[in-house]
């Protein structure tokens, strides 16, 4: 994949976590700065998602782990433990505020 690619498809998905949280999870903070997207939650708990380019994966942090997912086919998958990214978003949204939030 070149790296303009690359960008275009973790440009699409961060979009597409913003419009999901804005439109319907009103307690949850979206910032964005750069390959930086943090979901800041009421109890000040963060999910950050970052871009790291020269692996072409896209690094997650919660409160519970750090998770570092490669794109196989279109999915990305974490290369340590499996988890599909949007599962594992909802995963620890869901847990960090305390409200079931899905990403379809």
């Amino acid at each position: 994949m070149k790296d303009h690619e690359y960008h275009a498809l973790v440009d699409t998905f961060f979009q597409s976590v913003e419009d999901r949280i804005d439109a319907n999870y009103p307690d949850i903070d979206c910032e964005r700065a750069g390959g930086v997207l943090t979901l800041v939650f009421e109890n000040k708990t963060k999910v950050i998602l970052n871009k790291q380019e020269p692996l072409h994966q896209i690094w997650v942090a919660t409160r519970e782990n750090g998770f570092h997912f490669e794109l196989q086919g279109d999915t990305w998958i974490d290369n340590r433990f499996g988890h599909e990214l949007k599962a594992l978003l909802a995963h620890a949204c869901t847990q960090q505020s305390g409200e079931d939030v899905r990403f379809p």
